[in-house]
């Protein structure tokens, strides 16, 4: 485990960074976020789980993390992908499916997963309890490291949501949310995307976006009584 560690780019010499993701060795899965299953999330409101969604798509063009994009059947009910996740992330690879309700059955999948070396996993989707419990669980077993973006995903109930999480930690997934996910890739705001990663905080945390607008205008104020 020490020299798995010890290979991490992102760790700071005091140890900083050790039990967090790397960066470097991050891949993106968003998986059927599709417009017939947002129909049924009951779990959180449909507007917040696509704002989450837009941030992490956004995150990931700005820190330049590759991102897989699947559905299982994009021509049924289900519906096809939100188009903001290929707009604010154009680089993002899309893989269809032939019918499997498990993206990880799915060949074509896991060789694009594979195929980008990276070994810590990110998922989000609908519904959270299927098309994300299935494929994290799989790559879990795979030996990846998977996280799964509660609050950029969607269950048909709290009930199911409640159950997904429990089931996520027994089974050795690591649940977080979107605003952990940006903080915990951001890292430091001594970096030059600073100001673009603030903005992102205004997606997943609007009131901070009211927080920014009153620095904003106190500097703004402070500079013209000067």
């Amino acid at each position: 485990m020490a020299s798995s560690l010890s290979m991490k780019a992102s760790i700071r010499a005091t140890g900083g960074g050790a039990a967090l993701m790397d960066p470097a060795d991050t891949l993106i899965l968003l998986l059927d976020h599709q417009s017939g299953l947002f129909q049924t999330v009951k779990d959180i409101p449909v507007a917040d789980l696509r704002r989450n969604v837009e941030m992490i798509v956004k995150l990931a063009t700005l820190l330049s993390i590759p991102v897989i994009t699947t559905a299982s059947e994009p021509a049924g009910s289900n519906g096809p992908l939100m188009p903001e996740i290929h707009q604010y992330a154009p680089h993002a690879v899309y893989v269809p499916r032939k019918g499997e309700v498990n993206a990880w059955d799915n060949d074509d999948f896991v060789a694009a997963v594979r195929s980008t070396g990276r070994k810590t996993l990110v998922m989000a989707g609908v519904w959270t309890s299927v098309c994300v419990m299935f494929p994290a669980l799989d790559a879990v077993a795979a030996g990846y490291d998977v996280y799964a973006v509660l609050d950029a995903s969607g269950d048909p109930s709290e009930i199911a949501s409640r159950t997904s999480l429990a089931r996520f930690v027994q089974g050795g997934v690591k649940p977080t949310s979107t605003n952990a996910l940006l903080s915990e890739l951001h890292r430091t705001w001594a970096r030059p995307e600073a100001a673009d990663l603030a903005k992102l905080y205004g997606l997943v945390a609007p009131n901070y976006a009211a927080v920014i607008e009153s620095y904003v205008r106190a500097q703004q104020a402070a500079r013209e009584a000067g």
